[in-house]
């Protein structure tokens, strides 16, 4: 395999930049982040505070801009061929989108045909992650695991992080990707930007297939392979999967909710409480929602937050000196129903990467820069397909549908799926950092 010893694709070691990328959490965004680092020569390590790897979690989707991105490392396809041996395969199945009171389905909407070098994936969050983490420390990445930063510090020469046992650790850069609750963003802006309710929430649920495929009713979905449904209604939507063959079920039911999330957005979810949203719906939805042990059901609340005025410390009105910025959720959280916020965390690692390469040790400041300039508008208009998605299901006109049964399709975009962060981010970096770089 070309890359293991820290290669790229082709087979020649990258030039080594000297760079030190200190990056805080090993999720996905922070994993690729690492990763297309050591691509390009530059020195990451990786600080998480979770203590050791736990294959958690349900669903996650990455759409084909993210399988451009899986497929270059190492041998190409090396990577995608693990994913894609765990993830759902729906090319003769499609998507049925179903009517919610009368579960008929209105259309079935077409997979689109497999490209091999942009593949799409859905599976488990937790076994796909696995499969990241293992290549990143396959390159050599460092990965620190139950390393808590309690700080952050820069200065004109270097930036880093101070960790709960009072160790200082230095480098050129810091990356916060410590997800929705960052304290690299309240450094970087220079107030703490309080998440708000998006009015809705998620119960999701992940669990094997032995109570489905008991019942007449529902084995259907277990027994012809992998699976993909959609009951769509007023407020509400369900999505129900089976993967692996039709061994595993997964299932998501969107909703209005209020709730206040001061504390916490993430609590046990109750059956009873899905039952009532799901009164005169589809039996068939109540049927599915029955054999999902409780123990499994996660009650999860849609944050929203305000876009950021800046990625980036020392940028625009932010503090600082220019050298910590923000990564994937910590920067932009993206509602379920936009299915690419892991995608553009991944588009984030690879585009941060490149600017440093193309700056220098000596212009970090305009690397990241650069980073924010190239990503922030983008970023900000795929967030709004999340909620655009949503209101398409959610306030539905049926007698349009009837007339136009492609309207309440998932939508597919080319200017989303057919972008190539390595190749754009290349083509412009060294424009950007020179405009940048005077400022």
């Amino acid at each position: 395999m070309a890359e293991s010893n820290g290669t790229t694709t082709n087979g020649t070691k990258p030039r080594q930049t000297g760079i030190k990328v200190i990056i805080v959490g090993a999720g996905f965004g922070g994993l690729t982040a690492a990763i297309e680092c050591k691509r390009r020569g530059h020195d990451p390590v990786i600080y998480e505070s979770f203590p050791e790897l736990k294959i958690l979690g349900d669903i996650i989707s990455f759409g084909p801009n993210a399988g451009r991105i899986f497929y270059r490392w190492g041998d190409p396809g090396y990577i995608t061929k693990k994913m894609r041996d765990l993830s759902i395969d729906l090319s003769s199945y499609g998507f049925n989108i179903h009517k919610y009171d009368t579960g008929e389905i209105v259309i079935n909407q077409k997979t689109p045909m497999k490209d091999e070098m942009s593949p799409v994936f859905n599976g488990h969050r937790g076994e796909l992650h696995e499969i990241v983490f293992n290549y990143a420390k396959e390159l050599g990445v460092p990965i620190h695991l139950g390393h808590r930063v309690e700080n952050y510090w820069e200065d004109e020469n270097g930036a880093g992080i101070i960790l709960e046992d009072g160790t200082k650790v230095s480098g050129d850069v810091v990356v916060g990707s410590d997800g929705v609750r960052s304290k690299a963003r309240t450094l970087v802006l220079g107030y703490e930007d309080k998440p708000k309710s998006s009015g809705y929430a998620v119960w999701r649920a992940w669990f094997s297939n032995k109570d489905m495929i008991a019942d007449p009713e529902t084995k259907q979905f277990c027994e012809n392979g992998d699976t993909f449904n959609g009951w769509i209604g007023p407020d509400v939507h369900f999505l129900f999967s089976t993967l692996k063959g039709g061994s595993d079920c997964c299932w998501v039911l969107t909703h209005r909710d209020e709730a206040d999330i001061a504390e916490s957005w993430s609590f046990p979810g109750y059956l009873k409480d899905v039952y009532k949203v799901l009164e005169g719906w589809d039996p068939m939805c109540t049927k599915i929602v029955s054999k999902t042990p409780e123990s499994v059901l996660v009650d999860w609340k849609l944050v929203y937050r305000d876009p950021l005025p800046t990625w980036v410390s020392g940028y625009g009105s932010a503090p600082g000196h220019g050298r910590i910025c923000l990564l994937g959720d910590a920067a932009h959280p993206f509602l379920p129903t936009s299915a690419q916020g892991a995608t553009q965390a991944l588009e984030d690692g690879v585009t941060l990467a490149i600017m440093l390469k193309h700056a220098g040790k000596d212009n970090v400041r305009g690397a990241l820069r650069a980073y924010q300039e190239e990503r922030y508008d983008r970023v900000r208009k795929v967030q709004k397909t999340g909620e655009t998605t949503r209101d398409m299901w959610h306030k539905t006109d049926w007698e349009k549908v009837k007339k136009e049964p492609e309207s309440i399709q998932l939508p597919r975009e080319d200017w989303i799926f057919g972008f190539d962060a390595e190749k754009h981010s290349e083509e412009v970096a060294d424009e950007l950092i020179a405009s940048v770089s005077k400022a």
